[in-house]
């Protein structure tokens, strides 16, 4: 174990993940006010739309799926099931990631943003829903993180 003072200390308290607002929006859609953060989480920018437009604050491209994942998932949708599993395993490790997504969210509002067609199922609602469901344990592991 490393000395306290070498130590990353975490200020994440389980219920502020409880209470955590994670919204999502199509990245070509216009900011609006109750956006709070917007973090876009593809891997590849959107086409024809300059990053002035996109109004984004984070652009967050080491959390999205691997290259090999989102061209295997190719929005099939007979294939959701597999690619939230298979990203879910991919999130599983990225730690620092997916830790540094979760203090954006522990500050307030955030928007994940992305440029698929399908709007429900995407890299940003898995990605959403991967944080929901280990909420408790993402918590447990920024408070205590070695």
């Amino acid at each position: 174990m490393l000395p306290n003072r070498r130590r990353k200390k975490f200020h994440l308290r389980i219920t502020d993940a409880e209470s955590m607002k994670i919204k999502l929006k199509r990245i070509y859609e216009q900011p609006s006010a109750d956006d709070g953060l917007r973090i876009f989480v593809d891997r590849l920018w959107p086409r024809g739309l300059t990053k002035d437009k996109a109004k984004m604050d984070i652009w967050a491209k080491e959390i999205a799926p691997s290259t090999e994942l989102r061209r295997w998932y190719g929005h099939d949708s007979g294939k959701w099931r597999q690619f939230r599993t298979r990203y879910f395993e991919e999130l599983d490790h990225k730690p620092e990631e997916v830790g540094q997504l979760m203090r954006h969210v522990q500050k307030g509002e955030v928007t994940l943003l992305f440029a698929a067609r399908e709007e429900h199922l995407n890299n940003a609602s898995a990605l959403k829903a991967y944080i929901e469901s280990r909420r408790s344990c993402i918590a447990a592991f920024m408070n205590n993180p070695g």
